[in-house]
């Protein structure tokens, strides 16, 4: 589900391989051990290049993050659309809710890294909170592309609620087993989308 969580890029000597294992392990280290305390030494030193390489693909530790998080939303974007069933609410929502439980409850999880980045910077107009946001943005979308389905004159409100529950379910992983989150989560995404409209 995530990209911080596959496997790193064989060693070779090409640019753009070095490029993609600085990446691969800033992004290990950034997801792991957060992004303010991975110094770029950290990153230079695991990735064994030397300071004037890891500047030639990267100009600064900020560029670095930057792409990180993109890598990231990228992954999850990818992922979400990939279970999006046009027409079939609940059946999306299910499949967003299993894979949520099993990558949740994988060994290394450490909860989601867009709300891990919030964390660390909540200055609004940091480029690091702008790149979280945007990914935050493309989500409501897609929660609400979702919740239309069921309910066009409620679907921001549905999204608002479908993007706590995820939420909620990415923290859940840690006290439990991916069958309980998958069902749990689940069975909260039909009930919001399944509730009577307010009158």
């Amino acid at each position: 589900m995530h990209a911080e969580l596959g496997e790193h890029t064989r060693r070779t000597t090409s640019g753009p391989s070095t490029r993609a294992r600085i990446l691969a392990a800033a992004s290990e280290l950034f997801y792991a051990q957060g992004i303010r305390a991975t110094s770029a030494d950290r990153i230079i030193e695991q990735v064994g290049v030397t300071k004037v390489t890891f500047y030639r693909h990267f100009r600064s530790k900020g560029e670095l993050v930057i792409h990180y998080l993109e890598q990231q939303a990228e992954a999850e974007r990818n992922w979400m659309q990939s279970v999006h069933r046009p027409g079939d609410p609940v059946g999306t929502l299910r499949a967003l809710a299993v894979g949520i439980g099993e990558a949740s409850c994988r060994p290394g999880f450490r909860g989601c890294a867009f709300i891990n980045a919030a964390a660390e910077f909540s200055d609004a107009q940091d480029p690091v909170r702008q790149a979280v946001d945007a990914h935050r943005r493309w989500m409501f979308d897609f929660f609400t592309e979702v919740a239309g389905e069921t309910e066009p004159g409620r679907a921001a409100a549905v999204a608002r609620q479908l993007m706590l529950l995820r939420d909620g379910g990415m923290v859940s992983g840690y006290l439990g087993t991916p069958e309980e989150v998958a069902n749990s989560l689940a069975a909260a995404f039909a009930s919001v989308v399944a509730a009577p409209r307010p009158t």
